[in-house]
């Protein structure tokens, strides 16, 4: 039985009897499935995430394309003009980690549809008058060392390469020590200006994370901005104690605290217009079941199109926190994980897409991608390819087949117009 889901609207032209981005993903798909959560569980550097990253390598060399890992763990894959010189080369490509459970689309689908777009600019017989690479960056999601987009960031100079390496994973595994054990040598981490000269702009296709395409019909959409967000952690402490010996009135139980707080953040975001807060990870210490815990920590992923109310929002988070922590005998702080402002797409490269892709409308987005990373450095854009179900970082999130295809195609077109074509 197919993962994938088919349509019965009319099927894109076929262009080449290349793999199409469907049959890629077909192809990858029981690579680090999760039978507990259900949908995928690849976090950088497992065995899932790896298995992917060989499985990107060995198909980009069946292209021809010249592959490279750097020293952040980010996989370029050239294809090369007749100079070789690898300068103002448009760039296209997204990441295969995953958050845990999340969806088969969210990452691969941009990967596996840059590969599909070299097929389909290839069988036009297509000479690019400038370099085109694919870029393949690692912990996109964040899901493992809680710092999302942490290739780009290194990349660019945006997280501090002695920080990267002191990140932990929740079993307590420096960054360093895990790069390590993957071959790479966390002592060269860190800001990369010369890749980043050779590159002249980056587009990234994504998987829609929301409703915009359902309800405008169309396959594919142009991206304008990301919402600003960021991820904050907050430590309640309390007092560890016995469960069965401690009376009720005794206690100074975090967890409790923690309960509040919870509800506490949902009704703070509530009062700002288009804010997004959520918690998505709770953590007792010690955790067990007949323990009063000591400690709660609370991962807090905080967004909004304005910076300025993505602070105050965030504020009132913390400031509301110490009250209910103190109504249980309580303490809490609030610590910066890591923070995004919103970003708004190049124009000009925005515009020309719109040439390039006259049918295609123009969404913002919630979510966070390398793209927004980068746009700080250089031109970068956004192509979405909807999702009939809306959802996303779940394995509900889905790609109907020939909308799989029909983002392939506008992602070819739109590296064709870009790449432009050599006399």
């Amino acid at each position: 039985m197919s993962l994938f889901r088919t349509t019965t609207e009319p099927a894109v032209p076929a262009e080449t009897s290349a793999p199409t981005v469907t049959g890629l993903l077909q192809d990858i798909s029981t690579i680090g499935r999760d039978n507990t959560r259900g949908g995928y569980s690849r976090p950088v550097f497992s065995t899932a995430e790896t298995d992917l990253r060989a499985w990107f390598i060995e198909q980009a060399g069946r292209r021809g394309l010249d592959v490279q890992t750097d020293h952040n763990g980010i996989i370029w894959a050239w294809w090369d003009t007749a100079t070789g010189v690898r300068e103002d080369a448009v760039a296209t490509g997204s990441h295969l980690d995953s958050v845990p459970g999340g969806g088969a689309y969210d990452g691969p689908l941009g990967v596996a549809s840059a590969l599909v777009a070299v097929d389909l600019l290839k069988a036009r017989n297509f000479r690019p008058r400038r370099p085109l690479v694919i870029a393949v960056f690692p912990e996109e999601e964040g899901s493992r060392f809680g710092v999302a987009c942490l290739g780009s960031r290194l990349l660019t100079g945006q997280l501090d390469a002695t920080k990267a390496r002191n990140l932990k994973d929740p079993a307590g595994n420096t960054y360093a020590e895990v790069a390590a054990a993957n071959g790479q040598d966390p002592r060269f981490i860190g800001a990369d200006h010369s890749a980043l000269q050779r590159l002249g702009m980056f587009v990234e296709l994504h998987v829609e994370q929301g409703r915009g395409l359902i309800d405008l019909h169309q396959p594919v959409a142009i991206g304008s901005s990301i919402l600003g967000h960021g991820r904050w952690k907050l430590g309640i402490t309390g007092e560890g104690n016995h469960a069965g010996t401690t009376l009720m009135a005794d206690r100074k139980d975090p967890m409790v605290a923690a309960a509040k707080v919870m509800v506490s953040i949902r009704d703070t975001a509530r009062k700002y217009r288009d804010a997004r807060a959520t918690v998505g990870r709770v953590q007792p210490v010690p955790g067990g079941t007949n323990v009063i815990a000591s400690r709660v920590d609370l991962w807090i992923d905080v967004r909004h199109p304005e910076d300025s109310v993505t602070a105050a929002l965030v504020e009132a988070i913390g400031q509301n926190a110490q009250v209910l922590a103190a109504e249980e005998g309580c303490t809490a702080s609030l610590g910066t994980e890591s923070l995004s402002p919103t970003v708004h797409f190049d124009g000009g490269l925005r515009d020309r897409l719109q040439q390039l892709l006259p049918a295609a409308p123009v969404l913002d987005t919630g979510a966070g991608h390398d793209a927004g990373v980068l746009a700080a450095h250089l031109p970068t854009a956004m192509l979405f390819v909807r999702n009939p179900t809306g959802v996303s970082h779940s394995p509900d999130e889905l790609v109907d087949d020939r909308d799989a295809e029909a983002g392939a195609l506008a992602l070819a077109d739109s590296l064709a117009g870009l790449l432009g074509e050599a006399a």
